[in-house]
């Protein structure tokens, strides 16, 4: 069976705007076509108000992390705020399993069609291996900057790795979880145990102490560390921000996705592309806002002409799992960004960060992109919904 959609606007394969194209696709959501009107008969087209786009990409979350929904406090800060993850990681399995049941479904039906997804643990394996959506696991590892931690970890998560789905279009790699929680050794293990042109994750620049624990050895993470009995006497600052360790650590034939980057700036944009031009700068605005009440300077990536992406992050710090949602609060606060320019870094941008652009991210013919209706008044973004049609 064969589909023709059009819109008042269609979301473009080179990030713009049309008002003459028509989707054509067959059930299984591969586009056959796309013509101009007049190439068909007005009859045999779905004519919809407001705009088709491709399905969303979703290059941060932590599926497993879906039972946690309104159990931490907004507005604590990063580090109090994984303080308190902490203390929810052990509760029942049942209540776990659903909770990343609903939270895919949820995905699902707010348009995404594919997922950067950390796991620390192997929970979210089977719904991986049924859901509608593609899922690229980040297997997160972690030695909180302890080389005596180091052989542990790696016994820790070796399973976690073995375990993760790789049915369908799915993928997965080990990764660090960010600068002030893996130390070299683990580094050293991850570039060594990936292969050339995965794709690697890590959060980065989330908050201030962040950057002072890097550039000058002080700050709230040495208080944190404190609190589980670690100490940082070995730990020498680079008088750099927090990135340039993460760059001087990961091999650079890796595509890399920066997430956050709250405090990023021009200079620690220049270096990473310096270092690797394949990067990926993953904003997930709403968890900034849970967390640290603080958004990253878009108009500093934008100025770089860096490759964004967007994320939800988790529902411990976030409200719902919805790219959209997440769009609509760029626009809310940071309004001069042209809204095809967000949906590139929601479609297309994703899709390559991931390397799914091969069948992902853009209405081109062949591709099984997912179509989604975009209805209502775009200058009221409050109102507007998001529908899947394929």
């Amino acid at each position: 069976m064969v589909f023709k959609f059009s819109a008042d606007k269609i979301f473009t394969s080179d990030g713009k705007f049309s008002d003459d194209a028509v989707i054509i696709t067959n059930e299984k959501g591969k586009i056959l076509g796309i013509d101009s009107w007049d190439a068909h008969e007005a009859v045999s087209i779905q004519k919809l108000k407001g705009i088709l786009c491709p399905g969303f990409i979703n290059t941060h979350c932590h599926l497993e992390l879906s039972h946690m929904k309104n159990k931490v406090a907004t507005g604590t800060g990063l580090l109090d705020f994984i303080g308190n993850v902490v203390t929810f990681r052990v509760i029942d399995q049942d209540i776990i399993d659903q909770a990343i049941k609903d939270g895919d479904e949820e995905m699902y039906k707010n348009g995404i069609v594919a997922v950067g997804d950390i796991s620390n643990k192997a929970d979210t394996a089977y719904i991986k291996d049924v859901s509608h959506l593609s899922y690229y696991t980040f297997v997160e590892m972690f030695d909180f900057l302890q080389p005596s931690m180091t052989k542990s970890t790696i016994d820790q998560y070796l399973p976690v790795m073995e375990n993760q789905s790789e049915r369908h279009y799915n993928k997965k790699s080990f990764v660090p979880h960010a600068p002030y929680t893996v130390s070299p050794e683990l580094f050293a293990f991850i570039n060594e145990n990936n292969t050339k042109g995965q794709t690697i994750s890590i959060h980065n620049q989330e908050t201030l102490a962040e950057n002072q624990l890097f550039q000058y050895g002080n700050g709230r993470f040495l208080d944190f560390y404190a609190k589980f009995g670690m100490k940082l006497d070995h730990f020498k600052p680079t008088s750099q921000s927090s990135i340039h360790y993460a760059i001087e650590n990961l091999h650079a034939d890796f595509k890399t996705i920066f997430v956050h980057n709250t405090l990023t700036t021009q200079e620690d944009i220049a270096a990473t592309k310096k270092w690797n031009p394949q990067i990926f700068w993953a904003t997930c605005p709403n968890a900034n806002l849970y967390i640290e009440n603080k958004l990253p300077d878009y108009q500093t990536f934008r100025d770089a002409d860096a490759k964004v992406t967007i994320g939800t992050d988790s529902l411990t710090s976030n409200w719902q799992l919805s790219i959209w949602e997440e769009i609509k609060t760029i626009r809310k606060y940071q309004s001069y960004i042209p809204l095809e320019e967000l949906l590139t870094w929601a479609t297309i941008n994703g899709a390559e960060a991931l390397s799914y652009d091969d069948r992902l991210g853009s209405f081109e013919v062949g591709k099984t992109p997912g179509i989604l209706h975009i209805s209502g008044d775009i200058d009221q973004m409050d109102h507007t919904k998001i529908k899947r049609l394929i």
